[in-house]
This record gives structure tokens, sequence and C-alpha cells, in this order.
């Protein structure tokens, strides 16, 4: 049984790989064809409509903020001086136990109003709301500690806005972001949901809450992730744009119908997945109630933020994203394979299934087996090509999305920076993946039981000038 198992599984292990190979390329023929299509058009003359135009979509920025006492005004300026022209700014104390709340007090000046407002979603008690004297698109809530979902879910019951957009108190927001994120919305009444670019700032200068200064980073911790988080945004997220089955809208920058959010009931607490839960969730309803929506994702709108640099922070961190996929997949698994939910169903989620859930089971079970095997004599070096050709195939496509990323947006300058990025490209699938199935393997142990904990995220911070 056990030498059966031995003889077939080399082939058994390459079908897998071919599945998952012609999965990702239906992606990746997908999003070229996309963003040659988005440069093919003028990107620039709605938003440009829209930065001149009182009418614009009202926006309400979203910032959950929980023990930023440091950060939280110059995160809160950086959001204020946003060149949108109907802006609102709800920026929601969960409770920290530090001076957060006491520094936007007196940075902004702020004093307490009554608190009128319609309690859709119920959340964490509210202590109070306050009204910048200084600033008039400044709301701030004080509430109870409930989690950034619950925070959240207090900021839609509070924002004004027609749109509201999710944004992390240690993210910095491209100037004319909000334009271009919110042109899907004027185009199309059928958008519901539109997410733009995360970018990572490790080690590049800040000034003013702006980038100044875009670099590699030094560590190569952080510039494998430069390199994963290119692939997929500029690839995973694009591709599935002409398909129609985008599922993710980054929980640290993404614009939302806020209606919709309320129809389904905000965000969901017990997921560690928040964001791409609230997206499944929103397209099953509206499949439901027999109104299909459109996700969307816009290359051009950039926001950036830092990765971490430790091996141990970002464990857990990937471990969380894991348990996050499998608490969706396992939430809503009657849209698996089912034509009810249209393309979401057929297509998005058997994706998401086949390549980033499974997928760590069968590398991790391949890697021990062959390497077990080559050490035993089972195996021949031309029995398992199959790995090495599936490791060269994964750098060649990281490489291809980088060059995409300098002929399209010129992200990175000068000749080092992009011969680092294509060694960094190589040592992603020879270091950095085979970390990452260990990182999931473990998180895949933590969903079994039950835990749903974050963990402790140390930032370093960004370099201001």
């Amino acid at each position: 049984m056990i030498g059966r198992f031995l003889e077939v599984f080399p082939t058994a292990l390459a079908a897998f790989i071919l599945v998952v190979l012609l999965l990702q390329t239906m992606v990746y023929v997908s999003a070229i064809i996309e963003l040659r299509r988005i440069r093919q058009r003028d990107r620039h003359q709605l938003w440009r409509r829209t930065l001149s135009s009182p009418l614009s979509p009202r926006i309400s920025v979203l910032m959950p903020a929980y023990g930023e006492e440091l950060t939280i005004t110059s995160s809160t300026a950086s959001i204020l001086a946003l060149t949108y022209p109907n802006l609102e700014v709800v920026v929601i104390n969960d409770g920290s136990a530090d001076a957060t709340l006491e520094r936007l007090v007196e940075h902004f000046q702020l004093v307490p109003v009554h608190p009128v407002y319609r309690r859709v979603v119920e959340t964490a008690d509210v202590r109070g709301i306050y009204r910048s004297e200084r600033e008039p698109r400044l709301v701030v809530v004080d509430k109870d500690n409930g989690g950034k979902a619950d925070a959240l879910n207090v900021g839609l019951n509070v924002a004004s806005g027609e749109l509201v957009c999710a944004i992390d108190a240690d993210t910095l927001v491209a100037p004319d972001a909000l334009q271009q994120l919110v042109a899907p919305f004027v185009s199309d009444p059928d958008v519901v949901a539109a997410g733009g670019t995360i970018r990572l700032a490790n080690d590049s200068a800040v000034r003013g809450g702006r980038i100044s200064e875009l670099v590699v980073p030094r560590s190569w911790i952080a510039g494998v992730q430069v390199v994963e988080y290119t692939r997929a945004f500029i690839v995973g997220r694009l591709g599935w744009n002409a398909l129609g089955g985008n599922l993710i809208i980054s929980g640290a920058f993404g614009l939302f119908r806020r209606s919709v959010l309320l129809d389904i009931g905000g965000y969901e607490h017990e997921s560690v997945g928040e964001d791409m839960e609230l997206v499944v969730r929103i397209r099953r309803h509206r499949y439901e109630i027999g109104q299909p929506a459109k996700v969307v994702f816009s290359p051009d709108p950039v926001a950036w933020t830092e990765c971490p640099e430790s091996i141990r922070t970002l464990a857990r961190q990937r471990n969380r994203w894991f348990r996050g996929l499998l608490d969706v997949l396992s939430r809503h698994r009657r849209m698996i394979f089912n034509p009810r939910y249209g393309t979401a169903g057929t297509l998005a989620m058997p994706y998401f299934l086949f390549v980033e859930a499974l997928a760590p089971f069968v590398e991790a079970l391949g890697l021990i087996i062959v390497s077990i095997g080559l050490a035993a004599g089972w195996y021949s070096p031309s029995d398992v090509a199959i790995l090495a050709t599936a490791i060269l195939a994964g750098a060649g496509v990281s490489m291809l999305v980088l060059l995409c990323d300098e002929i399209s947006f010129r992200s990175y300058r000068g000749s080092k920076s992009r011969l680092r990025l294509a060694a960094l490209a190589v040592a992603e699938q020879v270091v950095f993946r085979p970390l990452t199935v260990v990182w999931r393997l473990w998180g895949f142990k933590l969903y079994l039981q039950g835990r749903t904990e974050w963990g402790a995220q140390v930032r370093r911070g960004f370099r201001t000038e």
C-alpha cells in the first residue's frame, strides 16, 4: 500500500500543481488584459471632475484607533489633508488604555456633543461623541473596547456619507487616492465596493504624511513582501476584475456603499478575516436577493503601510490571514461551485479553496515525502523535476509582474532597485514560501482550536523627515 502511494505520489503532485497553474494562468491573463484596458483609457478625467465638484459623493473615512497616542494626531491630520471636496473623517477610539483620546481632544480642540445617531448595527456602548472647533469635517467617537469590527460598526452608525472608506490608523493614503477610488461608483451605480493598491513603505522616507522617497526595504524579509504585495494586487486583485470574481477589499484601504453594509449588519465580530468575510457576505447577500453587485479593484489609488520585519510578528500575521481564509470558506461554503452565485461561486471560491487553502497541505506533504524519498533512494532527481519547475515558474511569474509594475507604474527607480527586486523574487520562492507553509499550518491548528485572537503586531514606524 505504501509502495503504491509512493509510486503514484509524484504524478498526483504534478496533477495538483498543473491545476493550480491553470487557475493562476487564468487570473494572470485576465490581469494583463485588464491592465491594458485601464491604460488605454483616460483614467484621470473622471476623478479630476470629482475633485472640483461640490456634488461629489460624500465619503466618510472610518479610522479605528486603539493605543495610537504616538501617531493618532498625525494620522488624522494626513486623512484630513486628502484632496477630496466632500469628506468626513470619523475616528473611533476603541477604548484605548493610553492617551489616544486626550491627544485628539488637545490637538483638534474637540468638544463633546449630544450623541444623536441611528444605531442600525448593534455595537459596544458609545461613551461620547466629539466635534472639532477648528475642523468641521472631523468626528471623534469614544467607545468601550470591542475590537476592530465593532469600532467600524460604530463608525457605520455615526457616519453621514453615502460611501465609507475604512482605513487603518497606521496607513498613509496618496493625496488623490479618494478621487480615483470613487470613480467606479460615479461611472457605474452597480458598484458596491472598490479597493485600491496597498504598497509597502518600510525604510521609505515620509514627509508631512506623504511618501517622499520610495526605496526597496533593506531587510530581505520586508523585501520579499514587496514582491508578494505587488503580485497580489497588480495581478491577483486586478485579474478578477474582468472575471467578475473579486472577493477581497483590503481592510487597510477600501470604499463601500454604506447602505449595503448596513443591510448586511456591518462587519462580522467573530471573524479574524473580516475584510474578505465582508466582501463575500455582500456578494452572497446580493445574489440571494437578486441584485448581483460589482466589486472592483483599481490599481491607481495607492495607500502605504508598513509590513512586519520580525519573523515572530510576520508569523502571527500570516497564520491569522490563513485562519481568516478558512473561516470565510467555512461560513460561506454553500457558495463553492454553486452557479447561483455567479463567478464568485463557480470560479473565485473554488480558486481560493484549491490555490490558497489546500496548497500549504499539499506543499508540506510534497516537501516531506520528496525529501525523504530522495534521501532513501525511492526517487531519482528526474522524478521530482516538477517541483523545481514549479519553483522556477513562480519566480518567473513574479519577475513578469515586477516588469508590468515597472512599465505601468514605475514604482521603484534605478537599476539597483530593480536587480534587488529580481533577486528577492527568487528568494521568495526558495526561502519565504516554505516559511509561509509552516505559518499557515500553524494557523490551521489554531483554527481547529477555535482561536480568534490577532496576536501582537509590532511595528517599527515610518522613517520621517
